[in-house]
């Protein structure tokens, strides 16, 4: 595995990256919370990408993966700044958005704060305001007052350690939300969604769908795919949906 490139983001914060150079309009993955650039599906849609001599862009946010910084230091609001940065910084012209989970919430930042930047969006069980309708919305009256007086809780994870939910995360990722206010996304967009996610309830992409406005939008649901949407199936569903927004 080769050792990533620097790029230098937001107030210094040094981001690690891959990038393959190629046609556009390029290809860049958005992972999830606490996740990294790594994973199955960015490193199977890297190799999408190359095979049809497409740009790609892969990166971890601060706090994540080979980036510097605290992952608990962070919040939605940090980790957009740092996708917009490297966005701006790294590719050429519009680029296809692929956003998993959390970087589905990110990628509909980054159509609101640079839409001149976006040929086409592919979410993947994206989660737009989790911290307030999934996180603080599902915390008990102790996780709320743990919350607010000692200023993290910790959550556990079907992934590995605990999650350690910050106040600052909570509050902070209200200056941030989506599902509250108009959100045009005036190029292709495609939403991609398991019925048997326990992370992200297909509700929510169904919600998605009817508050998003849009010339061409379309949400499949895969049935009995999970969260992680990365068997065979799903990945040639993602690479489908990232040809059909490419133009």
């Amino acid at each position: 595995m080769s050792d990533p490139h620097y790029f230098e983001g937001p107030e210094g914060r040094r981001l690690a990256y891959h990038r393959s150079d190629g046609a556009g309009p390029g290809v860049v993955f958005l992972g999830g919370f606490k996740s990294d650039m790594q994973g199955t599906k960015a490193l199977w849609l890297e190799d999408w990408a190359r095979a049809r001599g497409r740009a790609f862009l892969r990166f971890d946010y601060s706090g994540h993966g080979q980036s510097d910084g605290l992952f608990e230091a962070g919040a939605i609001g940090d980790w957009a700044a740092d996708a917009r940065a490297v966005i701006a910084g790294l590719t050429k012209g519009p680029q296809v958005l692929v956003g998993s989970s959390m970087g589905g919430w990110i990628a509909l930042l980054l159509a609101r704060l640079m839409p001149e930047r976006v040929a086409g969006l592919v979410t993947i069980a994206a989660a737009p305001d989790f911290t307030e309708d999934s996180m603080w919305g599902g915390f008990d009256a102790d996780q709320r007052q743990a919350l607010l007086e000692e200023g993290q809780v910790a959550l556990p994870s079907d992934y590995g350690a605990p999650y350690v939910i910050t106040r600052r995360l909570i509050e902070e990722g209200r200056n941030n939300l989506v599902l509250r206010s108009p959100l045009d996304l005036p190029f292709p967009v495609r939403f991609l969604q398991g019925t048997c996610d326990a992370d992200v309830d297909m509700s929510v992409a169904l919600r998605l769908l009817d508050h998003a406005t849009g010339p061409d939008m379309r949400l499949t649901l895969v049935k009995g795919a999970d969260h992680r949407f990365s068997n065979p199936e799903c990945l040639a569903l993602i690479g489908a949906a990232v040809a059909e927004v490419s133009g």
